[in-house]
């Protein structure tokens, strides 16, 4: 699903800016009472965003063009609908690096489309066509349940809050598709991941649109998940970076967040900030015990609901959530 990036360092250089502000270290007296007051400040429902996973994994592996993957995309499409004031749905065709012609779908609502402030929140929502990193049925799909469905779920929740509290942010919703199906060997070819993301980059849904900062979900419901600080991440934006990994500690999500740096990957964050220039951070697990750096159920038949921790989903939820309603007082934007 990912690939280290050793190429794209130069351009990181004209890309970005040198920003040395730090927040580490700056912690108050009161931060205990701070937890509790911002913890009862934003809602967030575990059970709920735990309902949107089942109801993805319900359909089936939502691998490119099969029945379960275009069920389940015009639910989400619906599910959107709901709670977001635009929505706009981005059909495409994409060359799968088996040269297979897949039919893909970006889908992507809008809060507050008159806001100039905008927040930008995104997650994949296909599965991976093989599981080729299991040794039992590799040429099978997964459930996806963590990679792909637990981003989804965590920001259909956001979503429904968003319709209950509105932000005084505009927030942009993407679900992107055609992410997972790269080449996976030690011949990696560079480009063969992130379809839809590098598509909505190159074909924005419409030309004018930007948002300030992004955040990328991915495998963020795991059992006893971390997450650190992607390399990649740390280069398009550390002081947001900063700023996110700051707020779950205060939280008392500072066992999820951990202050560890990981080797920067491809994933759709890249082609968010290179392309579209918008500075996306990436939130997506880390395991230090496995020789892939992510979940020993990556791209295994073990990707199911059995490993969902409604734990996990609240951290990653609720510090998303806090993010996004206060915005404007955690970094320099006012609208």
């Amino acid at each position: 699903m990912k690939l280290k990036i050793y190429i794209l360092l130069f351009f990181i250089a004209i890309f970005l800016s040198c920003n040395t502000k730090t927040n580490e270290g700056e912690n108050t007296e009161d931060e205990e009472e701070y937890s509790n007051e911002a913890l009862n400040s934003v809602n967030f429902n575990a059970d709920s965003a735990y309902s949107y996973i089942q109801k993805q994994v319900d359909f089936g592996p939502r691998v490119p063009n099969s029945q379960a993957h275009k069920n389940c995309g015009n639910w989400l499409t619906q599910m959107l609908k709901k709670w977001c004031d635009t929505i706009y749905v981005q059909e495409f065709q994409a060359k799968s690096y088996k040269n297979d012609t897949w039919n893909g779908k970006n889908i992507i609502g809008t809060i507050n489309p008159k806001a100039k402030n905008r927040l930008l929140l995104c997650a994949h929502w296909d599965t991976r066509p093989w599981a080729d990193e299991d040794t039992i049925n590799p040429n099978t799909p997964a459930d996806g349940a963590n990679d792909g469905g637990s981003g989804v779920g965590i920001l259909l929740e956001l979503a429904r809050q968003f319709h209950i509290k509105r932000p005084e942010i505009g927030i942009d919703i993407i679900f992107f598709d055609l992410e997972d199906g790269g080449q996976s060997s030690e011949s990696e070819i560079e480009g063969t991941w992130c379809l839809g993301s590098q598509y909505w980059a190159k074909h924005l849904h419409f030309p004018e649109y930007r948002a300030n900062k992004g955040i990328l979900l991915d495998m963020v419901g795991g059992q006893n998940a971390t997450f650190a600080h992607e390399d990649m991440s740390v280069k398009f934006d550390m002081e947001f970076l900063g700023v996110v990994w700051q707020t779950a500690a205060s939280l008392g999500f500072g066992n999820f967040f951990i202050n560890y740096s990981k080797s920067g990957i491809t994933d759709d964050h890249v082609y968010v900030s290179f392309i579209a220039k918008i500075p996306t951070i990436d939130i997506i697990e880390y395991n230090p015990r496995t020789k892939t750096g992510f979940s020993s159920s990556w791209h295994t038949h073990n990707d199911n609901m059995k490993i969902i921790d409604k734990n996990t989903l609240t951290a990653v939820g609720k510090t998303v959530i806090y993010v996004s309603y206060n915005f404007a007082k955690l970094t320099s934007y006012q609208n």
